[in-house]
C-alpha cells in the first residue's frame, strides 16, 4: 500500500509500504478515507525520537472498516468509523476512570516512541487499530468523514481544555494561539458557554479566521487592553494557552484574573518554566494541563457537531490527495495552510 512515511529530519515521502495485518484478536484493519496532518506530525518529524526511516506517520483519520479480530464485539466491515490518535486498553484502573491517555497499553499512531510502543500511522491507504472496540468511534448517518476527522485529537484537545477551565455561562475567556488547536477551543468556549472569547494570535489571516466564527480578536499586545474593557479591568476568568512554550505561558498569566484559572494544551519542548509563583500564590491561581481525550469525549463531541454547535471543517482550508502529501506537509511547516486534509479515498 501507499504511505507517507518518515525520510530523515524534517522530510516526509510517500512510499509503498507493507499492508497491514490483524495481530491481535481486538485488532481491527480501517481503509483510511480522510487523514489530517496535525502540528504533532510537525514536531514528530522535526524533533523524531524513537523514529526510523520510512516509518508511516499520521494521528487524525476516518474509514471504513475491511477486517476485525475475533474479539471485537462492537464493529463489523463495512462500518464507517473514526479513531482516536492513541489507543488504550479500556479495562485497566486509569480506563475505568476515564484517564485513558495513562493506560499503561497506550500507543500514539504515527509517532514513534514518544509516547510509548511504536505504531504505525494512518496517513495511509490502510491502518491497523489495535483495541478497536475502545480506540474506534462509529460515524452517523449523514455525517461526513470531515465532520468528525478531527474528533481524534485537534477538536478533542480543545474541548479537553474548556472542560479544565470549569468555565460558567458568561465567563470572559481567552485562547493564546490561533492554529487549528486554538480555532477548535474557541468553537468549544463558545459551545459550552462562555461569553466573550477573546483569541490572542498575531498572524492576522488568523485573527480573521477566528472572528468569523464568533470569537473577538487581539495581537498579543493589543490583548490586555481588550480583556480589561471586557472585565473593568479583572482580567480573562479563563485563559486556555495552546500554543506550548515559556511565552504562552507567560502570556497566559499576563491575562488571567485573581482567583483565575489557566489551561496548557499547548506541546512544550522546554523541560522547565519560571512559574511566577509569588503572583500564582498571592492571586490564588489555578494552573492545569490537560491532554484530548477522545476516547472519553467523544459522545459529547459527536453532539456538538451533530447539532451543528460546532462545525470543525472551517479550520480546513488545503486538501490533497495521498501523493501530494509532502507538498502539503510543506505549507504546515511554512505556516502557509493552517489545516491540510489528506484525501486518501
Amino acid at each position: 500500500m501507499r504511505a507517507v512515511v518518515f525520510a530523515g529530519v524534517g522530510a516526509v515521502e510517500v512510499s509503498s509500504v507493507s499492508d497491514p495485518v490483524l495481530v491481535d484478536p481486538t485488532d481491527a484493519l480501517v481503509k483510511v478515507h480522510r487523514a489530517a496532518i496535525c502540528g504533532t506530525d510537525l514536531h514528530t518529524i522535526g524533533h523524531p525520537d524513537g523514529m526510523h526511516h520510512g516509518a508511516v506517520l499520521g494521528h487524525e483519520f476516518t474509514g471504513t472498516l475491511v477486517a476485525v479480530g475475533s474479539a471485537v464485539r462492537t464493529f463489523a466491515s463495512g462500518d464507517r468509523v473514526s479513531g482516536a490518535d492513541f489507543t488504550a486498553c479500556g479495562h485497566c484502573w486509569w480506563c475505568r476512570h476515564g484517564n485513558h491517555w495513562e493506560c499503561g497499553q497506550r500507543q500514539f499512531f504515527g509517532t514513534g516512541e514518544a509516547f510509548g510502543p511504536a505504531l504505525a500511522g494512518a496517513q495511509a491507504e490502510i491502518v491497523r487499530v489495535p483495541h478497536a472496540d475502545v480506540v474506534l468511534h462509529p460515524i452517523a448517518d449523514g455525517v461526513s468523514d470531515e465532520a468528525t476527522l478531527f474528533f481524534g485529537d485537534v477538536l478533542a484537545t480543545g474541548y479537553a481544555a474548556v472542560q479544565r477551565c470549569d468555565i460558567s455561562p458568561g465567563d470572559t475567556v481567552a485562547v493564546i494561539g490561533g492554529g487549528p488547536v486554538g480555532q477548535l477551543t474557541s468553537l468549544a468556549a463558545q459551545a459550552c458557554g462562555a461569553g466573550p472569547v477573546v483569541l490572542v494570535e498575531p498572524v492576522a489571516e488568523r485573527r480573521a479566521i477566528a472572528h468569523a466564527h464568533g470569537a473577538l480578536v487581539a495581537s498579543p499586545e493589543d490583548a490586555r487592553p481588550l480583556i480589561d474593557a471586557l472585565t473593568d479591568g479583572r482580567g480573562a476568568d479563563a485563559v486556555i494557552e495552546a500554543v506550548g512554550g515559556p511565552r504562552g505561558l507567560d502570556t497566559a498569566f499576563g491575562l488571567v484574573r485573581r482567583r483565575g484559572t489557566v489551561v496548557s494544551v499547548g506541546v512544550h519542548q522546554q523541560s522547565t518554566w519560571p512559574l511566577p509563583v509569588g503572583r500564582a500564590f498571592a492571586d490564588e491561581l489555578t494552573l492545569r494541563f490537560a491532554i484530548g481525550n477522545a476516547i472519553r469525549d467523544r459522545d459529547q463531541l459527536a453532539g456538538l457537531v451533530a447539532s451543528g454547535a460546532i462545525d470543525p471543517t472551517v479550520i480546513i482550508d488545503l486538501r490533497v490527495g495521498l501523493e501530494d502529501s509532502p507538498a502539503a506537509y510543506e505549507a504546515m511547516t511554512e505556516r502557509r495552510t493552517l489545516k491540510a486534509v489528506i484525501e486518501v479515498s
